[in-house]
């Protein structure tokens, strides 16, 4: 153990990214409208995710490069690859999106600071951060990390202490069913926040920084176990947060007015009292700030590897930030922002799953720490749900 010790980071950093305000609102929304129905694709969505963020951080292990190098490799056609870097930018400016507008409610339900200008702080307080890893070291980076995700934890899991739920309730929804169209728009929004693109992009990304090329044999072995414990540790906590969010909303909010992280905040405080409801915000705003660092993180990644360019850090970080702030400037229900972002991220996932098992199935890539036939079958599985899902999201959508 106390050699594993010192391996340990990437995966609490990467495990931030399911944590980020879309997953509030998403979680939130689903438990105050459904109860407990869809508790079976928070869990069933965590274990998909353990599965993936492994694969992701073996890759960047076994090869020393990210998922987006290797897909930079492999697609020799400009234009193919251009457009495959659009939809993975595309995506990563969606988690951009949910993740400023969350920091900015925060500070507006903290202090009072208008939605505009919270936007704005929430992305200089992330460049701050990302300052980090860029001059520092890749450790310091997942120290404040691991630090905001702390926070996180306590801020969104101390209203389930407070009013746990019926056991049976919590059992019963992990039954899967659907009730109706909406509930099928917000499995496609909790997997979307649950599964998110990015974080396959940048875990590969996060290992290779750390570790570098591991060659194969005893000291490969021993990272991959590391990364094993890492991956289980940081979906643990991230599972049971997610949880949580539903859980609260589904016991203390069902039947009130939810439509919005406001209305979640004044009913927190009206039900559980205006200490959890505060401690909601400050869990909110380190979610934004956290998970729009590993957003940012991975949006340079997603250009660097696909399209063989690295722009300075600031430039970037203004880019990605001016659809959020025109949203905000503009007067767009940043509640509303939030979910349909989630939606987005969940058709991104296709296009960062199936690379990703490709590659980690393929012997001359990975030598004998490629995937297993079993492995490989249940990443297949895990690809063909979610773009059932998908599938059942558009037509329930535009024929309901």
């Amino acid at each position: 153990m106390k050699r594993l010790l010192p391996l340990l980071g990437p995966a609490l950093v990467a495990g931030v990214a399911y944590l980020d305000p879309g997953n509030v609102a998403s979680n939130m929304t689903a438990g105050a409208q459904y109860g407990f129905l869809l508790v079976w694709v928070v869990v069933g969505g965590n274990l998909i995710a353990w599965l993936v963020q492994y694969l992701s951080a073996k890759l960047g292990i076994a090869t020393g490069k990210s998922l987006t190098q290797l897909l930079g490799e492999r697609l020799k056609n400009n234009w193919v690859r251009r457009i495959y870097w659009l939809q993975a930018e595309i995506v990563a400016m969606a988690t951009d999106l949910a993740e400023v507008i969350g920091g900015a409610i925060a500070l507006y339900l903290l202090f009072g600071i208008p939605l505009l200008l919270g936007g704005l702080l929430t992305g200089l307080l992330s460049l701050f951060l990302l300052q980090l890893q860029n001059r520092s070291n890749a450790r310091l980076f997942e120290r404040a990390i691991i630090g905001l995700l702390v926070v996180i934890a306590l801020g969104f899991g101390i209203g389930v202490v407070i009013a746990p739920p019926e056991a049976g309730s919590l059992l019963a929804g992990l039954v899967p069913r659907f009730a109706d169209s909406g509930s099928v728009l917000l499995a496609a929004s909790i997997l979307g926040a649950t599964i998110m693109p990015h974080a396959i992009y940048a875990h590969s990304a996060l290992t290779r920084d750390r570790f570098g090329l591991v060659k194969a044999g005893i000291a490969r072995a021993r990272v991959l176990r590391a990364t094993r414990v890492d991956v289980t540790i940081a979906l643990v906590i991230a599972g049971s947060v997610n949880l949580a969010i539903l859980v609260v909303a589904a016991v203390n909010l069902t039947g009130m007015k939810t439509d919005s992280l406001e209305s979640v905040y004044a009913g927190l405080a009206l039900t559980l009292g205006p200490v959890v409801a505060i401690m909601f915000a400050v869990g909110l705003l380190a979610s934004g700030l956290a998970s729009t660092s590993v957003g940012a993180y991975a949006g340079a990644e997603i250009m660097s590897g696909l399209l063989r360019v690295r722009i300075p850090l600031l430039t970037r970080r203004i880019i990605t930030l001016i659809p959020a702030i025109a949203l905000l400037a503009f007067g767009v229900d940043p509640t509303w922002s939030l979910i349909i972002s989630q939606v987005v991220l969940s058709f991104g996932i296709p296009f960062a799953l199936i690379p990703l098992v490709m590659f980690t199935r393929d012997k001359k890539l990975l030598g004998a720490d490629a995937n297993r036939w079993f492995t490989t079958v249940a990443a297949i599985a895990a690809v063909t749900l979610i773009i059932a899902l998908n599938v059942a999201l558009l037509w329930l959508t535009f024929t309901g």
